[in-house]
């Protein structure tokens, strides 16, 4: 059984949701027989590469709230984190482009590595104090410890044409799909799920979907669950 799943770097919760939905992976008695593949969607497509800022200014300016809304939603984001395992800085992180994350993490699936890199490039961003934007020494640095050859990173991030095609091709699958936010889990083609869902919801799904053939049907938990998408993130408020 394959799981592709829709996401981005910048998008808290799919930090989240990856957390969650390895959980559940983890407990899955066929666990062996599912490949996992990570695909592209950019929160910030077309995004120049020098357009960074800080996160709680980006929250202020997408969402019309105060910074101090914004540092809360960010202590909650910090907290549902937490509650995974996760490590998450609620201030000082910065928020910028990363399609050139994500043609490097399709550079690291040629090379069997993409699930190494992408844990990288998530704690990276969430839980360590140096940026992640707009430097390719810190993204070489991070692919390097994923296991792939310093100077093919490097040669990568400088033709910007490099894996561009296949970006592209996975954000336009996710509009074919339906999927307007992220995180976006399809399991084998036959259930959609959408959103940072509790764990027992993948558990569930990945029951339901192993050897059913069956349309793509999108699983959720009654209450929905929080997602980023074109115009931002859902600010947990309590």
């Amino acid at each position: 059984m394959r799981v592709e799943i829709w996401s981005d770097i910048a998008c808290p919760w799919c930090y989240v949701g990856k957390a969650r939905f390895d959980k559940a992976l983890r407990d899955f008695p066929y666990r062996d027989e599912v490949e996992v593949v990570h695909r592209s969607f950019e929160l910030d497509p077309g995004r120049a590469k020098d357009d960074i800022q800080p996160v709680i200014t980006m929250l202020t300016k997408k969402y019309g709230m105060s910074a101090v809304q914004a540092e809360a939603g960010e202590d909650n984001l910090g907290a549902q984190a937490s509650a995974e395992g996760l490590d998450y800085r609620t201030r000082g992180r910065d928020h910028g482009s990363t399609f050139d994350m994500h043609r490097l993490l399709h550079f690291a699936k040629d090379q069997g590595r993409q699930e190494q890199l992408l844990d990288l490039l998530y704690r990276a961003n969430f839980a360590e104090e140096r940026s992640v934007f707009n430097d390719d020494e810190r993204l070489v640095e991070l692919a390097s410890a994923a296991g792939l050859a310093t100077e093919a990173v490097r040669a990568v991030l400088a033709d910007p044409d490099a894996y561009a095609d296949e970006v592209r091709a996975d954000e336009r699958e996710a509009a074919q799909l339906g999927a307007n936010g992220v995180p976006f889990f399809v399991l084998d083609r036959k259930y959609g799920v959408s959103g940072a869902q509790p764990a027992e919801v993948f558990a569930r799904a990945l029951t339901q979907a192993y050897g059913e053939p069956s349309p793509l049907k999108v699983v959720d938990s009654g209450d929905g669950a929080d997602a980023c998408g074109p115009d931002g993130c859902a600010v947990p408020q309590h």
